[in-house]
């Protein structure tokens, strides 16, 4: 028997390896499954090669767990050692100081293994001792067994063993114990060796029987050695992706469609990425591509490894040139990956381009499910909206769709304002802002439909992107205003009666929490509603904005301003006008007469003192300026009580903001219960 000590240079290999890897213990599985996998490719090369002559026979690799003896056992039928080689490869750690060591890879199981050649010694986690009892395939090879119980002492002696390969055995350490369990083994094999090239047998397969689960003659084999991405994609069907997707995501609806990705130059690279139906959440699609390399699972963490909007995407990627055993740091810095990640968002692209040139009656169909991960795209990666901006849609409020460039056609003869600006009008809500698409639509104007979860963005994004172009809701105010062709038309009201109009109705406003209204009086003509509320589109798009950027915050807190438009050409405003007028003129003209006496002798003050310096002016001129805006004031306030007064008492009044109230969806509780008894009432 042979004994010594590992070589490394430093004497506590195992307690850092234990320690630091503690977080990450679970690869160890996946590296030892893999060394097996390595073993018996390299047999299946030799023969292929003539370098071994012999017979292949059964190359299953099986995994063997005795939960009383506590022992994990990987068994291939491989290459296995010569004593010889297990000095080399076992025995001789190339290993650069413990300082070092801990300082750059204490964090990462990952970086240590990959970077130290370690794959084997990640056994060492989560077993106190391990043997590996292996015979060569070399003609006349002897059998040996290497053991180790965690310190750099071990022992080789021979044994005996009648077939070739390696049998790794675990003894697992009482604080890992949860490897010792059916369940998680299972679970770990399914995690990381489902697609492993080499079949993989864990347990037998199971049937039951005399009410009871027992087990059959049958390897449970528990990975697909061909996975479907190995696959030449002339043999296969729709019907092949569909099932494999439903392999990878067993609770996922049915995929909108999935690119092959096949590629030997300059890179290799292998995959089926799959275009999920997106549903609202966007952070719930996240991590769901796969990555291998070759077949052997790396990470379903791809953020920085792919663009940010490609998480959005489902399925797998597998390449050579994507390290196995480095830190997700590593691999983002790599230039392969980098590559990868160009040539995937240059693949998506095509696919969608191809879509949409070759059935765009289908891709319009699926566009509700593709937005939202097109949008993103855009917003996120400058190259990608140049290259989507060519396949993107627009969809107006009746279901019909439009590329930028048709869309821009249709309506640029209609909807360009006076100072030669496009406005692309939308909606949000079909059913809440009806009257407001009605009234556009009246026009001759057409209305894009934006419901989607990135649309607030998006608009934004376009507006800079699109020249000379503009996009308003169709709330966001009366449609004149939307889409000016000409100056407005003024109301013919005299200031007096449009200013008693404006009071009536602000005098009634309700106070609503987080909630201001302006009101103003405009000729509309008559057959426009007689009060319309809209929303300032700057301060309604600063506040959706503010959900998508934390820096934007404080627009939330801000209040909501509405502006409530009388139409002065409506039958219903000329007859609260006349009916205030009737009701409340008698009392107004002593206070009309004084306040107009007023702003006369305030004019006269500033005339007279702007002829002046400051201090050319003396403190008798500065109180007769003072008391008489104070006068103005005091009159000011009366008249608006005096309209005040009788407004409240007016029931159409109230009828009318009710009505603009109910239609923007801000009439509620006791306010919309007193609404429908004055209904009641008006109609009696």
């Amino acid at each position: 028997m042979q004994k010594g000590n590992i070589g490394v240079t430093t004497e506590n290999i195992f307690p850092v390896i234990k320690k630091f890897l503690y977080s990450d213990h679970e690869i160890f599985l996946r590296e030892m499954v893999s060394n097996a996998v390595d073993a018996t490719q390299k047999l299946k090369t030799y023969a292929e090669k003539g370098d071994f002559k012999g017979e292949l026979g059964d190359l299953t690799i099986h995994i063997n767990l005795d939960k009383e003896a506590k022992t994990l056992t990987i068994v291939d039928r491989g290459i296995g050692m010569t004593e010889e080689e297990i000095n080399k490869y076992i025995n001789q750690i190339a290993f650069s100081g413990v300082t070092d060591f801990l300082d750059k890879y204490k964090d990462n199981a990952n970086a240590i293994i990959g970077h130290f050649g370690l794959g084997f010694y990640s056994s060492f986690m989560v077993a106190d001792k391990v043997d590996i009892i292996t015979k060569s395939y070399k003609d006349g090879a002897k059998a040996v067994k290497w053991s180790c119980d965690g310190s750099p002492e071990f022992s080789i002696e021979e044994t005996d063993k009648a077939d070739r390969g390696s049998e790794i055995v675990l003894h697992i350490s009482d604080d890992c114990a949860e490897f010792l369990e059916h369940a998680r083994v299972q679970a770990l094999l399914s995690k990381y060796c489902k697609f492993m090239p080499i079949s993989i047998a864990f347990g037998k397969k199971t049937e039951w029987k005399d009410g009871k689960q027992v087990d059959t003659a049958e390897d449970n084999i528990i990975n697909d050695v061909e996975p479907l991405w190995t696959k030449t994609p002339s043999t296969l069907k729709d019907e092949d992706y569909k099932k494999f997707y439903q392999t990878l995501y067993p609770m996922q609806d049915e995929p909108l469609f999935w690119i092959h990705l096949n590629v030997d130059y300059p890179f290799t690279l292998t995959g089926i990425l799959y275009f999920p139906r997106i549903k609202n959440n966007i952070d719930m699609q996240r991590n769901k591509i796969q990555l291998y390399c070759n077949q052997v699972f790396v990470t379903d963490q791809v953020e920085g490894i792919v663009p940010d909007f490609l998480t959005l995407l489902h399925g797998v990627i597998d390449s050579p040139d994507i390290p196995l055993n480095v830190s997700r740091s590593y691999l983002q810095s790599d230039s392969n990956v980098k590559k990868i990640s160009t040539y995937i968002t240059k693949k998506v692209a095509d696919r969608l381009q191809s879509i949409f040139k070759e059935d765009r009656k289908n891709y319009e169909e699926k566009w509700d499910d593709l937005k939202i991960f097109i949008n993103y795209g855009m917003l996120s990666q400058e190259d990608f909206y140049d290259r989507a901006k060519d396949f993107s849609l627009m969809k107006d409020v009746d279901g019909k769709s439009f590329t930028f460039d048709e869309y821009k056609t249709l309506i640029k003869d209609n909807q360009t304002d006076k100072n030669g600006e496009l406005i692309y009008l939308y909606a949000t809500d079909k059913d809440e802002q009806y009257t407001y698409i009605k009234a556009a639509q009246d026009k001759g104007y057409n209305v894009l439909m934006l419901d989607g979860q990135l649309d607030v963005p998006m608009v934004s994004m376009l507006e800079q992107k699109l020249e000379k172009s503009r996009f308003l809701r169709v709330d966001a105010d009366i449609i004149d205003r939307l889409i000016v062709k000409e100056d407005k038309k003024e109301s013919d009201l005299a200031k007096d009666d449009s200013e008693k109009l404006s009071q009536v109705f602000r005098s009634q406003m309700p106070k609503i929490e987080k909630a201001e209204f302006g009101v103003e009086v405009q000729a509309l003509g008559e057959k426009v509603q007689p009060v319309l509320m809209t929303q300032s589109e700057y301060m309604r798009r600063m506040k959706e904005m503010s959900r998508f950027q934390p820096g934007m915050s404080f627009y939330a807190q801000m209040p909501d301003s509405y502006s409530v438009v009388l139409n002065s050409d409506h039958p219903l405003i000329k007859k609260v006008l006349g009916d205030t007028s009737s009701a409340v003129d008698e009392a107004l003209k002593p206070v009309v007469s004084e306040l107009k006496g007023q702003e006369a002798r305030l004019a006269a003050l500033h005339q007279t003192q702007s002829k002046k310096k400051p201090e050319e002016i003396s403190q008798e001129e500065k109180d007769d300026l003072q008391n008489t805006e104070k006068a103005i004031n005091e009159q000011r306030t009366k008249r608006d009580e005096i309209l005040a007064d009788y407004a409240n008492g007016n029931a159409v009044v109230h009828q009318l903001i009710d009505l603009a109230l109910l239609q923007n969806g801000m009439l509620k509780g006791e306010a919309l219960d007193n609404f429908l008894k004055r209904s009641v009432d008006l109609i009696k």
